[in-house]
């Protein structure tokens, strides 16, 4: 089993009270004149502490992943995040889950950028490729309409940058390239392992098992997230081949306490608190229209991600349902690592997923808040819950296909 670690990296800044109505992340509403430097160059250097503590205490992964133009995600630009832990960490896989491929409009820089992160890393890169939502298209410029395409020719480019000696030539539909010929390649080969982050999108689930690639659900919920691996094994089966644990994985909140008590209380921090731009009270926190722009994802995938964004207070029972609701639900999960240990042991049974990720330290989380947890996690929760995937037969794909974590016979197949 693979356990990594994740955090958004939010904003914090005590001046901003996120609980006033309208005063949450607000896609695109909230004005820069509010951000500090000051607090920004704090932040950063407190997060990346967390991740380099989370290596410490024996996570496998360091997620990391990028919004833009929004006080949730200070990660607009992932790729220096992870060529600095690239270099300071020494064990754990950086999993860059991941970069919004249609925003780029030079590929050939994202190939090389992320080729020197695998050689600085010694081989530790996974890569991972997002679509992006209506915030990153209409940010960075990019036309709704041709956000699939552009995700599928990017990544065709730089698998071939990758993978075929150049120079050669690229005269795509988006991307036209005269002469490619990176001068800096990735260690891992053929590449990189590369898993695909889902959002309760069926085309995203079809596409990774066509490509074998690992899908990592995003903390969808149960039984959104069966339904999604369901989809990948289905179309798995069609093309040809046996999925299982190896090729899903999951994210979820996770925080763990010195007492059931203070537990619950910071877990409340996922959602609420002050300095939270998450926060639940605030019923326009996340405008859905922003997040399905005409043209950028198909009707059946808008109406999914419409009904999983609903505020709490409208029928909402997602990411911004109120706390005890998520609690029943385990969308989040809080307490000693004695009570977290069988709620993460039931989503493991009835999800099996390989690779998971504990969501933790966000929202209105302090710097001791999360070291406190992951401190408990590597004494007590990561042990027992490798234990847990090792009798329930969750292997990861770094277990499975000769410790590369990359499915040699797909590539074998996909080059012919």
């Amino acid at each position: 089993m693979f356990i990594g670690h994740f955090n958004e990296q939010p904003w914090q800044d005590p001046k901003l009270d996120f609980t006033k109505p309208g005063a949450g992340i607000r896609d695109l509403g909230l004005s820069n004149a509010v951000y500090s430097p000051e607090i920004g160059q704090q932040l950063y250097n407190r997060y990346i502490d967390e991740k380099l503590y989370a290596e410490e205490i024996g996570m496998d992964g360091l997620m990391l992943n990028e919004h833009h133009s929004m006080p949730g995600c200070m990660q607009g630009v992932t790729n220096v995040e992870a060529a600095i832990l690239a270099r300071q960490t020494k064990k754990a896989k950086i999993a860059i889950l991941g970069n919004v491929l249609p925003i780029w409009d030079d590929p050939l820089w994202l190939a090389e950028q992320l080729a020197m992160i695998d050689m600085i890393s010694h081989g530790r890169l996974i890569t991972g490729w997002v679509r992006g939502t209506g915030r990153e298209s209409i940010t960075h410029n990019a036309v709704p309409p041709y956000n699939r395409e552009r995700f599928q020719e990017s990544h065709d480019f730089v698998i071939k940058a990758w993978t075929t000696p150049g120079p050669f030539r690229w005269e795509g539909k988006h991307y036209q390239y005269r002469y490619v010929n990176p001068w800096s390649m990735p260690l891992q080969k053929p590449h990189s392992p590369i898993w695909i982050p889902c959002s309760v999108s069926r085309d995203t689930a079809v596409w990774c098992a066509r490509y074998h690639y690992p899908m990592i659900m995003l903390a969808s919920g149960m039984e959104a997230t069966k339904e999604m691996f369901q989809v990948y094994h289905d179309t798995a089966a069609e093309e040809g081949y046996t999925s299982g644990p190896q090729n899903v994985g999951y994210l979820f909140k996770v925080h763990v306490d010195e007492t059931d008590e203070q537990g619950y209380e910071v877990g409340r921090k996922f959602i609420e608190g002050v300095s939270n731009p998450f926060n639940v009270g605030n019923e326009g926190s996340v405008l859905s229209f922003l997040q399905a722009l005409p043209g950028l994802s198909s009707r059946a995938a808008v109406n999914t991600r419409i009904q999983r964004l609903q505020p709490a207070g409208r029928g909402g029972s997602g990411l911004f349902a109120k706390y005890d609701d998520q609690i029943k639900n385990y969308t989040i999960i809080s307490g000693t690592p004695k009570t977290v240990l069988p709620k993460v042991r039931h989503v493991l049974e009835y999800l099996r997923p390989g690779s998971i990720f504990f969501w933790d330290g966000d929202g209105a989380m302090t710097h001791d808040d999360q070291v406190r947890s992951l401190r408990l996690m590597g004494e007590e929760l990561i042990p027992a819950t490798r234990e847990i995937g090792k009798e329930l037969g969750l292997l990861t794909s770094f277990e499975t296909n000769d410790g590369t974590g990359y499915d040699q016979t797909a590539w074998a197949a996909m080059k012919k």
